[in-house]
């Protein structure tokens, strides 16, 4: 999947990145480490899944993300229309900063509402940017204390784009994740094509905890549930004769048309063609 990723590191720990990599139709980025990010999109389109958002990023724009799980995901138009991604990476580690600005960063408490974000490229960090790609295809001239002031020059020019009263309270926040409740983030995702184990990592919860908790608030087991609302937003669909079936069966989540007229028939005993003509008729 990925073609070519060079990397700055110090201390063992990424610290900037170019990845380049083929069409995908999504990919987690878990918590694995306690690392926020920032990433310039320079090649491609793609979409972020978190708990509560969906957002599309394009070639020219940049995310802003704090330590959370979530997935990166591509539509059909958006692989159409990528025939590569290319990003460059700023990873942000606490132990970093902590030695770069000499603070500590349970001294603040501050929030900021969003976990991830969409962030438009000033020149400042247009600059930034060109400034490290070099440094990334000429790695030899990057030595740790170089890395380091690039990072931090980082901290100060993001800080201001988000409006932080300061870099320790920018800090601070972009690890202190906002929480969400269980029932708004399956509502949020409901109608998306997520796996029930995608969905359990979404709410940062292990399948079995997942599966419980779900037949806990709702009475039923997740796939059930799911499927469930899945169709009966679909009949209603149907309803509506300028609605394509194919884009019905994407835009309720189904996997594919197959699946979705195989369910559906199991439903409601026909098909959504005839469906539609019974009740349009």
């Amino acid at each position: 999947m990925i073609y070519e990723q060079k990397v700055l590191t110090y201390k063992g720990e990424i610290v900037f990145e170019k990845i380049v990599m083929s069409r995908f139709k999504r990919i987690p980025k878990l918590y694995q480490k306690n690392e926020a990010c920032f990433m310039f999109i320079n090649q491609g389109e793609f979409s972020v899944r978190s708990a509560k958002n969906f957002l599309s990023f394009k070639k020219g724009k940049a995310l802003l993300a704090k330590c959370f799980n979530y997935f990166f995901e591509t539509n059909r138009n958006q692989r159409e229309n990528s025939k590569y991604f290319e990003v460059l990476g700023v990873l942000i580690h606490p132990f970093i900063v902590e030695e770069i600005f000499k603070f500590n960063l349970s001294d603040s408490n501050f929030k900021i509402d969003f976990n991830v974000k969409q962030v438009n490229v000033d020149p400042l960090l247009l600059n930034f940017k060109e400034n490290i790609n070099f440094l990334l295809d000429n790695p030899s001239l990057a030595d740790d204390e170089l890395i380091k002031t690039k990072l931090k020059e980082f901290i100060l020019l993001i800080s201001k784009t988000v409006n932080a009263p300061s870099e320790l309270d920018f800090l601070a926040a972009m690890f202190s994740p906002i929480e969400y409740n269980f029932k708004k983030t399956i509502k949020n995702n409901l109608y998306s094509n997520l796996s029930i184990n995608e969905l359990a990592k979404l709410c940062n919860m292990s399948i079995s905890s997942f599966k419980r908790k779900f037949k806990e608030t709702y009475q039923e087991s997740p796939r059930k549930f799911i499927s469930k609302k899945k169709l009966e937003k679909a009949s209603y669909m149907l309803l509506y004769k300028e609605n394509r079936i194919i884009d019905i069966s994407y835009d309720c989540g189904f996997e594919s048309i197959t699946t979705f007229n195989r369910l559906f028939k199991k439903q409601f005993n026909t098909s959504p063609t005839s469906y539609r003509m019974n009740q349009i008729d």
